[in-house]
């Protein structure tokens, strides 16, 4: 069926040819495993990403031999982080879980890092690990050994949902059913179920049914008292000067209908931000200033302080950012404006992530979901139309880029050029930017719909950027768009192996690479420190630069099954790159460049604010 929440149709797979089981012979043997896949097919989950490993080798035996390898399919890794990071490009480009294979705990230590980022991004993932044999009599000598561990949830406890290891298969139905229900629960995050080898190869004496799905679903998102809407809409008819904060919301295109009626009504100015996925139109006239990103813009400073009303729809940190905006960004000092915050990100707190950023001041919490509580203010606002102070009939900040070139320098790009030449992209065609790299100039965003852009890492994951890229064209397959990965040369290199997947999914995405030939954000904070020493400036580049010899991206993407050319140094030279890339993805293949920057920040090219 399709997928109402995001609006991508389930299209037949062209992919007729590509692991295909032989059929099974007819056989009234059933194995633990195979209820397990049983249930995972009942609920929906529609890949299975995976490296292979002995201790799932029955479950990986029951999705292809019993379920054909259909419903969920196999996507196959080179490396379980990539397996993570594909499930969290697969749901932030649809709201939705697929499930993740990770082999015992060697595969689970592998893949601790993108599952925190996971835990940080708050998508939905519903990962099945494995251990050897818990009865220590059937474990095979030392590889069932070291593959076991006596409580392996503990590696990923403080930074998931949920986790559990089920005795039974009777018991693996209910633990998937409950793993599902969790992390499709606002707020998401993933959840872990450790299946035993045994369980999973054990034949079973009787039939074991899987329950009807429907009766395990996750409720409604939580919404607010009544109570508090009336408030919330009170003091926006009375505000002059409201700010809208548009955080954490879904990629659903109602819920973007939703938000732009309820910004028009109630003519509040909307800000929102690189960390998250695009939450309302950059060229909207009451979208005042370009995306909020790491640092603060003097605009915003003057905005935020203009402001009589903000009202907070999960926005990230919500307490720093704020001070952040003021004169009194390193004390506990709140703001003085009246502040409204609404979001569910308290129930994942816990005392080992810091992730919960700091404790606001709010003076009307909402415990709800950012896009319920939107749509609640909308149904109460009513249809009048509230006059605000602010002028949204001046020119828009958009006017104010740059209309000429920077100019290239002396074997690189500008990065500014290379944004603005990478934004172009987005002029005729429907485009999903799945990442943008650090130093990405944020007036060069144009974020126009749900999916024009799918947010930072938010767990400052390094490495992931290839997987996300992967996931989000699994999404997004066949559904018309441009999926484009813009990644610094650092995290590709992490990950590049990745792109594997694609090119043996042919899945169709276009990566472009910012090349600085450098870990260059840390040779910003190595300079920091030695201007606090007194120390040379100079040396900053020791043990931060890529080269001598520079590493050859493109034949590694080549390697992968990719398309590929550079190095790009050259303004001109890159636009006709971005041309043939985008044809050739359109004609379903995969193709990156390897596009050389400049070293540093194009800042924002002088923008002014609307209005």
């Amino acid at each position: 069926m399709d997928d109402v929440r995001v609006g991508i149709p389930r299209i037949a797979d062209p992919m007729d040819k590509i692991e295909r089981p032989v059929a099974s012979a007819a056989s009234d043997q059933v194995f633990g495993s195979d209820v397990i896949a049983q249930t995972v097919q009942a609920l929906d989950l529609p890949y299975f990403a995976m490296v292979p490993g002995s201790s799932f080798r029955g479950l990986h035996d029951s999705l292809v031999n019993h379920l054909g390898n259909e419903n969920p399919r196999i996507v196959l890794c080179l490396h379980e982080e990539h397996a993570v990071a594909i499930a969290d490009g697969y749901a932030r480009a649809t709201d939705l879980p697929i499930a993740v294979g990770l082999h015992a705990n060697v595969g689970l230590m592998h893949a601790a890092m993108p599952i925190y980022n996971a835990w940080c991004d708050r998508v939905p993932m519903v990962i099945i690990g494995a251990t050897g044999p818990v009865d220590a009599h059937r474990r095979r000598p030392w590889i069932d050994w070291v593959h076991t561990s006596r409580d392996q949830g503990a590696l990923v406890r403080n930074y998931v949902k949920w986790d559990d290891q089920p005795a039974s298969t009777e018991a693996g139905v209910e633990s998937i059913l409950r793993a599902h229900q969790i992390t499709t629960t606002l707020p998401y995050g993933p959840t872990y179920v450790c299946l035993d080898v045994t369980s999973q190869e054990e034949e079973l004496a009787g039939p074991i049914a899987v329950p009807d799905v429907r009766r395990y679903a996750a409720a409604p998102a939580p919404v607010a008292p009544q109570e508090t809407i009336d408030r919330v809409a009170s003091l926006l008819r009375r505000s002059q000067r409201p700010v809208f904060l548009f955080g954490r919301m879904s990629r659903s295109t109602e819920d973007w209908e939703c938000r732009v009626a309820l910004a028009e009504r109630s003519g509040a100015a909307v800000l929102t931000s690189i960390h998250n996925p695009a939450a309302f139109s950059t060229d909207h006239c009451q979208h005042l200033l370009p995306v909020c990103g790491e640092q603060r813009s003097e605009a915003e400073r003057i905005l935020l302080a203009q402001a009589d009303l903000i009202v907070s729809f999960d926005w990230m940190d919500l307490a720093g950012y704020l001070r952040s905006c003021t004169d009194f960004a390193q004390t506990q000092k709140p703001v003085a404006q009246t502040v409204v915050h609404a979001s569910l990100d308290t129930f994942l707190a816990n005392g080992w992530s810091m992730d919960h950023q700091a404790l606001a001041a709010v003076d009307v919490p909402a415990l709800a979901g950012p896009d319920a509580f939107a749509a609640q203010l909308l149904e109460t606002f009513g249809a009048e139309p509230h006059q605000t102070a602010w002028d949204f009939g001046g020119a828009h900040w958009t006017t104010y880029l740059p209309g000429a070139p920077l100019g290239d320098r002396a074997d690189c790009m500008a990065l500014g050029d290379f944004a603005l030449a990478v934004r172009a992209l987005s002029d005729e065609q429907a485009v999903t930017y799945v990442k943008l790299p650090l130093g990405w100039p944020r007036a060069a965003s144009r974020f126009n719909d749900p999916l024009a852009y799918l947010g930072k890492d938010g767990g400052g994951a390094v490495g992931i950027g290839p997987g996300t890229a992967v996931g989000a064209a699994l999404a997004l397959r066949n559904s018309g768009r441009l999926v484009t990965a813009v990644l610094g040369d650092g995290d590709t290199l992490m990950g590049i192996n990745a792109l594997w997947t694609a090119a043996h999914m042919r899945l169709p995405l276009l990566v472009i690479v910012a090349n600085n030939t450098s870990y260059f954000n840390d040779e910003l904070h190595q300079e920091r420190v030695a201007l606090r020493r007194g120390r040379p400036v100079e040396n900053r580049w020791i043990g931060q630069r890529l080269n001598q010899p520079e590493v050859d991206i493109v034949a590694m993407a080549r390697a992968q099954g990719f398309q590929a050319e550079g190095p790009v140094r050259k303004l001109a030279d890159l636009r006709a790159a971005l041309s043939r890339g985008a044809a050739a993805v359109a004609a379903g293949g995969c193709y990156l460049i390897d596009a050389r920057v400049e070293a540093g920040y194009a800042g924002d090219f002088g923008i002014k604010p609307s209005g």
